[in-house]
């Protein structure tokens, strides 16, 4: 590569901040940004001492995907859920995918109350505290749920194709990336705004509760509620 190793990574260190922040932005706010700012730089030196000298550009693409892998392991090293909060998540995923089965459309808040036999206001309470989950892992997937293996769905093919071993992996993750984008399509409109005001048009939470012309608590809940759908729907295919 033209530049030493502590060039390379004295260039890419502002990188490694900005993929912290638009992280953390999305995250609970007992997530540190340092952690995950540290991981991202143990992220950075494995890219440098990995990445085969090519041009530039390329290696800025192969770096972010190393920078956030190291992040999300991170992340899931704290295990920063609880696991009160993981199994309220759930009761919320099976029932979406029980009312959504039974009438064939996007399940209501009301109905998701009902189906959890809960008033309308506790249900908004399950969806603070699922707040945490964010992450689509293939294990979420399976009926074997105590299985060691994770394997991490990231944002586009050219990530997906650096985190894979083989061609089944690769198909299996293409598959689940596709399968995700349509149960986004398949969301309420609302939700489906909220969603592309946060990852297409990189808008924080504050700035789409403006948008939306509600407080910032109510588009923490839509977002729970829209992940609930999104894994709700992988789960049920």
């Amino acid at each position: 590569m033209p530049q030493t190793e502590d060039e390379l990574i004295a260039r890419y260190a502002p990188l490694v901040r900005r993929l912290a922040l638009q992280l953390a932005a999305r995250l609970p706010a007992n997530v540190e940004l340092d952690d995950l700012m540290q991981a991202g730089m143990m992220g950075l030196l494995d890219a440098v001492r990995r990445y085969e000298a090519q041009d530039d550009a390329k290696f800025e693409t192969y770096a972010t995907t190393r920078i956030r892998g190291a992040m999300l392991d991170e992340l899931r090293s704290q295990d920063w859920l609880s696991r009160g909060a993981r199994g309220k998540a759930r009761d919320i995923e099976a029932a979406v995918r029980r009312v959504q089965q039974r009438e064939l459309r996007a399940a209501s808040e009301q109905e998701i109350a009902d189906e959890l036999g809960i008033p309308l206001e506790d249900y908004y309470a399950m969806l603070d505290d699922a707040g945490g989950v964010q992450l689509v892992h293939y294990e979420d997937l399976s009926p074997d749920e105590g299985r060691d293996t994770l394997d991490r769905m990231t944002a586009g093919d050219d990530d997906l194709a650096l985190h894979q071993s083989n061609p089944l992996d690769l198909l299996m993750s293409r598959n689940l990336h596709v399968a995700v984008a349509q149960a986004i399509e398949a969301l309420p409109e609302r939700e489906k705004l909220l969603l592309s005001l946060q990852f297409e048009h990189d808008l924080n939470q504050k700035e789409i509760s403006a948008v939306m012309g509600v407080t910032e608590g109510r588009i923490s809940q839509l977002r729970s509620q829209a992940v609930a759908r999104i894994r709700a729907r992988l789960k049920a295919e």
